[in-house]
């Protein structure tokens, strides 16, 4: 071999040598550089924070319901449907015979709304807005639907109930309702986080619903 040949081939090791440290720095680049993991999602959703405070969407009579500190009983329960979507509002009552209602939906997140009847309201429903004791409310809603109700209501066992529902900014809520040939009975809700709620089943086989 002689000496042009021999600085030639040096050269070229020294090329091959050069070019892998080049691709061995770029590769280590992008392994740093690459996709991070995301963070993992919020772990207190709906569903989770059941299996911690109990499933309002199972409650029946018999449970006792927490809320803000406030214990009460579930003294009946009225289940509705209106076409495709159905609901559940369930009759409390506390120690003192204090009675509300708290309704159970999902639109489609769990919506909790607490209920207190209001029998001296004089308003009718129909207008756009209406004030109720020194707010304004802005109808929402309304319809028919089918209802089935447990011993404890009040209300026949079947039926169909009309309702008008309005509501206020802050999670106000004023709704109408008329079961069967009733007139209409007016109550004022407001809407709760999951977190003021906590369920303590009764002992016993669950209901379906």
């Amino acid at each position: 071999m002689n000496v042009s040949l021999a600085y030639l081939v040096t050269g070229l090791g020294c090329l091959v040598g050069v070019a892998g440290v080049v691709v061995a720095v770029v590769a280590l680049r992008k392994v740093r550089s690459g996709p991070r993991r995301q963070a993992p999602g919020a772990p207190f959703r709906d569903r989770d924070a059941d299996g911690l405070r109990g499933n309002p969407r199972r409650l029946r009579p018999g449970d006792i319901v927490e809320i803000r500190q406030v214990s009460y009983t579930v003294r009946g329960s009225v289940h509705l449907v209106e076409g495709g979507w159905s609901w559940a509002e369930h009759l409390l009552d506390d120690t003192g015979g204090v009675k509300r209602w708290l309704s159970v939906q999902e639109d489609p997140d769990l919506e909790l709304v607490l209920w207190a009847s209001q029998p001296s309201a004089t308003v009718t429903p129909g207008a756009p807005t209406l004030d109720v004791a020194g707010r304004q409310y802005t109808w929402d809603e309304s319809g028919q639907a089918r209802y089935t109700a447990t011993e404890g209501t009040g209300l026949d066992p079947r039926g169909t109930m009309r309702y008008h529902d309005y509501q206020a900014p802050g999670g106000a809520r004023l709704s109408f309702e008329a079961y069967g040939e009733s007139g209409w009975e007016v109550a004022l809700g407001e809407k709760l986080h999951r977190a003021e709620v906590m369920i303590y089943p009764q002992a016993g086989p669950e209901q379906t619903t």
